[in-house]
């Protein structure tokens, strides 16, 4: 229906006009939720649906021509149809020109070898780009990285990520993360309670799923059932998995086990 009503509205619209409709659509249907480049008011989607994969391959590839941002989401589309080369061919443009999302889709293929020859050091060089630029997943992904058996670095990972806090919802949940567990520096439960808030107050999923955990358990604050089943049904419907398991649990609280200690069902009421 979407793809029809603008194919209908095209003959009246100007080259300009035109091009916006493209990436409009383009970013409805595959922008990425983490990217920096994605404007505030672009919700964007964690997996490009297998139903929109088509037109999503379709307007993302027309916007691209003037815009970065869809050139890393036309690599999104073609990852999310198995077409690997076209992904990384599309990633590397993007990439050229300052998309640091898709430096770091780039730095994970390489250090992962998918769709691309495992190559540990092309993966530091772009995850170090995507940082530097302040990407936050570049951050968290280099931080993460092994290089010649050195250790991974949460410590830096916390220096960079501070100032991306100051307002990315991502950097916001990825600081959390490693305040919560302690990771880098001081454990601080308070501090990565107050994180998740805000990265949730802008719809952040993994941060939501986090602040029904903390709300559930009472850590780094007040504990609040009735808030943390609210918190979990947000990130359900954005999608998150735990999320989804947790409130599958709270509705089937008690589990039978084999004899092996094995969970065999759920117990609902």
């Amino acid at each position: 229906m979407i793809s029809s009503a603008v194919t209908a509205q095209a003959w009246w619209l100007t080259p300009a006009a035109a091009q916006s409709a493209d990436l409009v659509l383009c970013d409805r249907l595959a922008a990425d939720p983490t990217d920096p480049d994605k404007p505030a008011d672009v919700r964007g989607v964690g997996e490009v649906a297998a139903g929109d994969v088509a037109t999503a391959i379709k307007f993302c590839k027309t916007a691209s021509a003037s815009s970065r941002r869809a050139l890393y989401q036309l690599g999104r589309a073609y990852a999310a149809n198995g077409q690997g080369a076209e992904a990384i061919a599309a990633f590397r443009k993007a990439a050229d020109k300052g998309s640091s999302a898709a430096m770091v889709e780039l730095g994970v293929a390489y250090a992962t070898g998918a769709g691309v020859a495992r190559d540990e050091a092309a993966a530091r060089q772009m995850l170090e780009r995507a940082a530097n630029a302040g990407n936050p997943r570049g951050i968290s992904n280099l931080a993460a990285l092994s290089g010649g058996g050195a250790p991974a670095d949460p410590a830096r990972a916390r220096t960079l990520l501070q100032k991306a806090a100051e307002s990315n919802a991502e950097a916001q949940y990825q600081l959390g993360l490693l305040l919560a567990e302690g990771q880098g520096g001081p454990k601080d439960e308070v501090g990565a309670r107050a994180l998740f808030e805000k990265a949730a107050a802008q719809n952040h999923p993994g941060a939501l799923e986090r602040m029904g955990a903390f709300a559930q358990a009472g850590r780094g604050g007040p504990q609040d059932s009735a808030a943390a089943k609210a918190y979990y049904q947000r990130a359900a419907d954005a999608g998150n998995e735990a999320a989804k398991a947790a409130l599958k649990r709270a509705d089937c609280p008690y589990t039978l086990k084999d004899k092996r200690g094995n969970v065999v069902s759920n117990l609902c009421f």
